[in-house]
């Protein structure tokens, strides 16, 4: 499952970088987070319960930052089990451009599913998963322009 897509965020790129590697600003944005502990600058652990169509799972994995190019761009890759329901994993490459007093948020996720979750259908999963990465990336924007504008 590939998805591509870009959000524009009222906020400086330097403080849309240093958001985007804040455990804190990524645990409320991303959707049924848990917990998300940074192990090494580059390392984090999260638990994360979805639900996708009947399945509910409680995921637990590890994320790794790799290609970093601050404040400009980075690749996030992760796997996650969740137990009977399978398995998640897959990668994003995040850029981000200045626009004036605004950042543009670039992202291309790559992901895979297996286990019961792979059984749900590729359209329930890719929709799904849509879902939350707006979901995501409408927070976090949120979550960065608000600060931005104190």
């Amino acid at each position: 499952m590939d998805m591509t897509g870009e959000e524009r965020i009222n906020a400086s790129r330097d403080a849309v970088w240093v958001a985007l590697n804040d455990p804190e600003v990524l645990k409320r944005c991303i959707p049924g987070c848990q917990s998300l502990e940074m192990r090494s600058p580059t390392e984090l652990a999260a638990v994360v319960k979805v639900k996708i169509g009947p399945v509910s799972a409680t995921f637990n994995g590890e994320v790794t930052l790799t290609n970093v190019n601050a404040p400009e761009s980075y690749t996030i890759s992760g796997e996650g089990k969740g137990g009977v329901a399978g398995f998640a994993k897959g990668g994003a490459d995040v850029t981000l451009r200045a626009e004036g007093a605004e950042t543009v948020l670039q992202y291309a996720v790559k992901a895979q599913v297996g286990g019961k979750l792979a059984q749900l259908g590729a359209r329930l999963v890719n929709s799904t998963s849509q879902k939350l990465a707006q979901q995501f990336f409408a927070d976090f924007n949120a979550v960065v322009s608000e600060k931005a504008a104190q």
